[in-house]
């Protein structure tokens, strides 16, 4: 009997995934992701560092389209860093429109770059310790 998976995470690995001897395993963690896709997935998330020098959002998702069929560990962290980057660019715009309007954006703007940087370190400390990650205000344009 085949119950629909209510977790925004791939199903298999929820919360009745069972370590050696039979341990539960959180579900937030990835017990099969390899090294490898370990770090490929927290380079994805890192391409926001580019945010100083172009749009962040082509390197993480040149990454994402070549490596997602690989690997449900790097598809869903690619996925969600590509969904964040959209929605940084779209925060940005808004505060953008929001000087220019009344001069009130300059906030909004410093809260999206600090939203940016910090939830990037946090998503690639995740994704280098094999755990899923959702950022926080963000806005799903990729869902599959």
């Amino acid at each position: 009997m085949n119950t629909p998976n209510p977790s925004p995470f791939p199903s298999h690995y929820g919360p009745t995934s069972t370590g050696p001897a039979g341990a539960t395993l959180d579900p937030l963690v990835d017990a099969h992701a390899q090294p490898w896709e370990r770090t490929y997935a927290m380079a994805t998330h890192l391409t926001l560092l580019a945010i100083h020098v172009a749009i962040p959002v082509v390197p993480a998702l040149v990454m994402y389209l070549i490596k997602k069929d690989e690997s449900p560990f790097i598809r869903d962290h690619g996925r969600e860093a590509v969904n964040f980057q959209i929605t940084l660019i779209v925060y940005s715009i808004v505060g953008a429109i929001m000087v220019a309007a009344c001069g009130v954006g300059l906030i909004m703007l410093a809260a999206v770059y600090v939203l940016a940087i910090v939830g990037m370190v946090m998503a690639a400390v995740a994704a280098h310790s094999g755990r899923f990650y959702r950022y926080p205000a963000c806005i799903r344009f990729l869902t599959r």
